[in-house]
C-alpha cells in the first residue's frame, strides 16, 4: 500500500527522493480536512481565488474544476488541490452556517441523523411516535378547541414527530 486508505495520504518509503514534497502534500490535505471549513458550494472556480479558501464542487463542474464534482477544492500557493471525500467526511459550510456530510457518494447539507436528541440529559426528540386520531363525533363539540387540536397535530406531522 502506497497511501493511507481513507485520505490517500502518501506514505514515505526508504531512500525516496524529495520526501518533503510528499510530506507537504499530506499536510496540505490535512489542513483542509482537519476541522474542515468550506466557504460554499459552487460549480465554477472563483475568478480570483484566495489562498486558504475551500469549496465543495457541485455539478456540473466547469473550468479548472471540470470532472471534479463532489470533491473539495482547496486553493493553495501551488494552485487548486482536489480532495476526493470518503464517506463520513464532515465540513462546516460558512455560507449557510451548517454542517455538510459526505454519505454514499453525495454531500448532505444541513441534515442531522440521530436516534435521539438530549438536552441537559433529557430526551427532547426521539423516534417518530404513532399517529393520533382526529376528534370526531360526540354530542358536545367545542369547535375552537377542535381546530386548535387539529392545528397542533398537523404541525407535529409536518415536523415528522408523529405519523399520520
Amino acid at each position: 500500500m502506497s497511501a493511507t486508505p481513507r485520505l490517500s495520504l502518501p506514505f514515505l518509503s526508504p531512500g525516496q527522493a524529495q520526501k518533503e514534497f510528499f510530506f507537504n502534500e499530506s499536510l496540505q490535505t490535512l489542513d483542509v480536512l482537519v476541522a474542515g471549513s468550506i466557504d460554499e458550494l459552487r460549480a465554477d472556480p472563483p475568478s480570483t481565488p484566495v489562498v486558504g479558501t475551500a469549496y465543495i464542487v457541485s455539478s456540473p463542474a466547469t473550468g479548472d474544476w471540470a470532472g471534479k464534482s463532489q470533491c473539495i477544492a482547496a486553493y493553495s500557493e501551488g494552485g487548486w488541490r482536489f480532495i476526493q471525500p470518503a464517506d463520513g467526511i464532515r465540513v462546516y459550510v460558512k455560507a449557510v452556517e451548517t454542517i455538510a456530510i459526505f454519505r454514499a457518494g453525495n454531500w448532505e447539507i444541513g441534515k442531522l441523523r440521530c436516534s435521539e436528541v438530549l438536552v441537559a440529559g433529557q430526551q427532547v426528540i426521539g423516534g417518530r411516535g404513532v399517529g393520533v386520531r382526529l376528534a370526531t363525533g360526540g354530542s358536545t363539540i367545542d369547535a375552537e378547541a377542535r381546530v386548535a387540536i387539529e392545528e397542533i397535530l398537523e404541525r407535529l406531522r409536518t415536523h415528522g414527530l408523529i405519523d399520520t
